[in-house]
């Protein structure tokens, strides 16, 4: 019997995909359960239609990512912190700190665990920080550090 799975099921597939189940499997495991349907003419123009929504959805999720990613090259961010000689900072920079500067100044909500800091930022200057905004998509953010 073919179905249509509903859920991933170890040993038969993934969601979303069709698959070939005994006739009693199907029947006394899968369709109570919920873990499938059965592969109609309707239930597969459905499916067809999900995969088309969801391919659409995460293409416009990609162009989304892509604005943000240009976006944030083009607006630098200042941060203010006290140093000592040398440009040495007292304390350092993080990428929350950098996260909620981004909110503060230009009402961009970025997760701090997506922006890309081998070790907090010590010194003065600026510099870029790279910030993987979605899979196959990163922006860079200029930032600035002055002395207070």
């Amino acid at each position: 019997m073919k179905v249509i799975l509903s859920k991933d099921v170890k040993g038969l597939g993934k969601k979303g995909e069709t698959a070939n189940a005994s006739d009693g499997y199907a029947r006394n495991f899968l369709f109570p359960k919920g873990l499938a349907v059965e592969a109609t003419e309707g239930n597969m123009k459905t499916l067809k239609e999900k995969k088309t929504s969801q391919k659409l959805k995460e293409k416009q999720e990609l162009e989304e990512a892509k604005a943000l990613a240009k976006k944030l090259e083009n607006s630098p961010i200042e941060i203010t912190a006290k140093a000592g000689d040398g440009g040495r900072l007292f304390g350092s920079v993080t990428s929350k700190d950098l996260a909620e500067q981004l909110k503060k100044q230009y009402k961009i909500k970025v997760d701090k665990r997506k922006i890309v800091l081998q070790e907090p930022i010590r010194e003065l200057g600026s510099r870029y920080v790279e910030i993987k905004i979605q899979a196959g998509v990163v922006g860079k953010l200029k930032v600035n550090i002055k002395e207070a």
